[in-house]
């Protein structure tokens, strides 16, 4: 039997402190260290992997470097943006940056220059993120697998369709990135390359500027290393999304040990692969060691429909936005992301207008388990990542995508065969920063039993 074949060296679940957001924002402000330094070290790592991993479609390193001395002259004058002021950002290819193209995964695209920034792009410039470059998406951020690659292994794949952000972070060629989620598009590729990913409640952060898959499913969130990086971030571009500047004191941040867990069962539960739910099994016992109330919550009994009635809304809205497209240029759709718009174009109205009332329907259901527990833990997929022709399946996340809750992964062990596996914690609705607090606290409580 063939070895299982190499990745990226040095590749950890528990990150050195320089390596996340939180550690380089302390360096900076302590001047350890230089924006220009951390920039250079993130295109050191791009340059030394990017031909095996493939994460970026686009480096301005010409640009990040001119960011980069800028924001070191602010430092210099004593102007501090807050915890992003100099943090290297890759930006999945479906945002609007100024100057750069938008291509969404597509070949006709690729030369569309966008004029402005998306608002959310726009919010991490003010917040003084440096950005680096494009990170690959899957072909309009949907099925078909991407030419990205697991670092961890280079014949696994990084998940979809945020996979060149996931991926990109997980080896250290920026530390945060933007990505969006439809069916399981942050948080899948999270757990599968070995970093935190966070899904916000829908309709927080603004879609303008990004290409849309289906509007009424569409998020946009982040990954970087760890839970307390998302919470930095999430903090820094809610505030320059309102217009305001950075004002929260980092020590704040984290949960309560006295928080209550609900293990989610009834869903899947005889779909998830051995070392996926001994690491859920293990982590469980970590929080409730530590402090936490474990309860068990049953999942709703309409659970089993959530798969095909995401699937039908997100086929149909896909459609919409693509038909036109799609018959005038139908060889630059590849064949899953062509299934899926024939699929929407095939769906009659009455079964599209039937999906959407239970979309209403599965969040009050969801929001019923919270009258028992304060956040929901469940496995981020079924196992590890599996090989490069496929993006794995989004049945654990989907269930949160269509009902619009936060979602967080964290990671939580490695699998039989060294790779990542993540646990997902899902909140109520706008409870974003309670919940990236509660999973700091879980992170934190992992880190002191896992290497």
């Amino acid at each position: 039997m063939n070895a299982e074949p190499s990745g990226v060296p040095g590749l950890s679940l528990r990150p050195a402190e320089e390596a996340t957001v939180l550690g380089a924002a302390r360096a900076l402000v302590e001047r350890r260290v230089s924006v220009r330094q951390l920039v250079e070290r993130c295109l050191e790592q791009i340059a030394a992997w990017d031909h095996c991993v493939r994460a970026w479609v686009l480096v301005d390193a010409q640009e990040a470097r001119r960011q980069a001395d800028r924001l070191d002259r602010e430092l210099a004058r004593g102007l501090w943006r807050g915890p992003l002021h100099g943090i290297p950002v890759g930006v999945k290819d479906i945002f609007d940056v100024r100057g750069w193209p938008t291509a969404a995964g597509s070949r006709l695209w690729a030369q569309e220059t966008a004029d402005a920034d998306a608002p959310v792009v726009a919010a991490l410039r003010q917040a003084g993120a440096v950005l680096v470059g494009k990170t690959v998406t899957t072909a309009y951020a949907s099925f078909d697998p991407p030419v990205t690659v697991n670092p961890w292994n280079f014949r696994r794949t990084p998940g979809g369709s945020s996979s060149g952000s996931a991926a990109a972070v997980a080896c250290g060629m920026c530390l945060l990135a933007l990505g969006s989620q439809t069916g399981g598009s942050i948080v899948r590729p999270a757990s599968y390359c070995g970093v935190a990913g966070f899904k916000p409640t829908y309709g927080t952060w603004p879609v303008a500027g990004v290409v849309p898959l289906a509007p009424s499913l569409d998020h946009v969130g982040l990954l970087a290393r760890t839970a307390c990086d998302l919470r930095l971030a999430w903090s820094a571009v809610q505030r320059a999304l309102q217009g305001l500047a950075y004002a929260e004191d980092p020590t704040s941040l984290g949960g309560s040990p006295r928080v209550r867990l609900g293990h989610l069962t009834g869903y899947l539960d005889d779909q998830v692969a051995p070392d996926m739910a001994a690491a859920l099994a293990d982590a469980c016992r970590c929080w409730s060691d530590a402090g936490a109330a474990l309860v068990q919550v049953r999942a709703p009994a309409e659970a089993h429909q959530v798969p095909r009635q995401h699937r039908l809304i997100m086929a149909v809205e896909a459609a919409a936005w693509h038909r036109h497209r799609l018959a005038a240029h139908p060889d630059d759709y590849p064949p899953r992301v062509r299934g899926l718009l024939e699929e929407g174009l095939a769906a009659p109205a009455v079964d599209y207008v039937a999906a959407r009332a239970f979309q209403t329907h599965w969040r009050r259901q969801v929001a019923f388990c919270f009258s028992e527990a304060d956040y929901l833990v469940l496995p981020a997929v079924h196992g590890a990542a599996p090989d490069t022709s496929t993006t794995g399946s989004p049945e654990f996340q989907a269930p949160w995508s269509l009902s619009g809750h936060p979602a967080v992964t964290i990671p939580a062990a490695l699998s039989e065969h060294g790779l990542p596996l993540g646990v997902q914690l899902v909140g109520p609705w706008h409870s974003d920063s309670a919940l990236l607090d509660a999973a700091i606290w879980c992170e934190e409580a992992l880190s002191r039993t896992t290497p």
